[in-house]
């Protein structure tokens, strides 16, 4: 399908996009992990936000002229920590290096998405870990796959047999955010039976739609970061929302995902 796929073929479904979008995330989860294996030292933020970039480049090299290829009228988002509402029409939002700070500490947990946005709404996702090889995918009412197989999220029912997580939306966030993660962190320790806290979010939120973790929350954030997980999440049958059980948007604060027999226990506990 990928020497054959025109972009310009009006009859291409958004199906056959998604087959195409992660035959894009797992190329550039390939190059991604060739450089991969040793700690990148950096004394300086500029020496870091240069080794970021140089991940992000190596992927995007790829990605954006398969992306544009395949949809050449689709917006861009340049950059993964924008968050907001989006602009009429079909956008890619894409994270070349979710994790990217992961991947030069030699962390595992890293990945590579893309995620088409119509109209502000999310249509299908990619997301590639490439030292698993495993490819998350999902389209708008046709459900969550993990390398083809169903997802469905857990059918946990107390918070208190429940394992949530958590993840911090950027470094240099807000000192009031900062407070209210920290707050967070501690009602949910006092509430639920484990809680995680790393980055990135998009793994997280594999994890709610596979049904192994009960629930995600995250103040503040990015469209890269959570708009592939709450395609994910809802396809596979749970619940997403602020976290006072509000619906979510682009725009909005704070952000839930959850299987529904914990969803509104856990909004109980967010908004203590």
């Amino acid at each position: 399908m990928s020497e054959t796929l025109q972009a310009t073929d009006v009859a291409v479904s958004d199906a056959d996009l998604l087959h195409e979008t992660a035959v894009a995330v797992r190329a550039a989860g390939a190059a991604l992990r060739e450089r991969f294996g040793e700690v990148v030292r950096y004394e300086t933020r500029e020496e870091l936000m240069r080794a970021l970039a140089a991940n992000d480049d190596t992927a995007l090299d790829i990605l954006r002229p398969r992306l544009t290829r395949l949809r050449p009228d689709a917006g861009w988002v340049e950059d993964e920590l924008d968050g907001g509402a989006l602009p009429p029409g079909e956008w890619w939002v894409v994270d070349p290096a979710e994790g990217n700070v992961n991947h030069l500490h030699a962390l595992p947990e890293w990945a590579v998405t893309a995620t088409l946005v119509r109209e502000n709404q999310p249509v299908l996702t990619a997301v590639h870990l490439p030292l698993t090889g495993e490819t998350y995918t999902a389209l708008t009412g046709a459900g969550a796959r993990l390398d083809g197989r169903p997802l469905h999220v857990s059918r946990t029912a107390d918070l208190g047999l429940g394992i949530v997580a958590t993840s911090q939306a950027r470094p240099d966030e807000d000192e009031e955010v900062v407070r209210r993660v920290g707050s967070s962190i501690t009602a949910m320790l006092f509430d639920a039976l484990v809680v995680r806290t790393a980055v990135p979010a998009t793994l997280h939120l594999l994890n709610v739609a596979a049904g192994r973790v009960d629930a995600f929350w995250q103040f503040a954030g990015a469209r890269a970061d959570l708009l592939p997980g709450a395609l994910l999440v809802t396809e596979a049958g749970g619940r997403i929302s602020d976290a006072e059980g509000r619906p979510w948007t682009p725009r909005s604060e704070s952000f839930l995902a959850a299987a529904p027999g914990v969803h509104a226990e856990a909004v109980a506990t967010l908004s203590r």
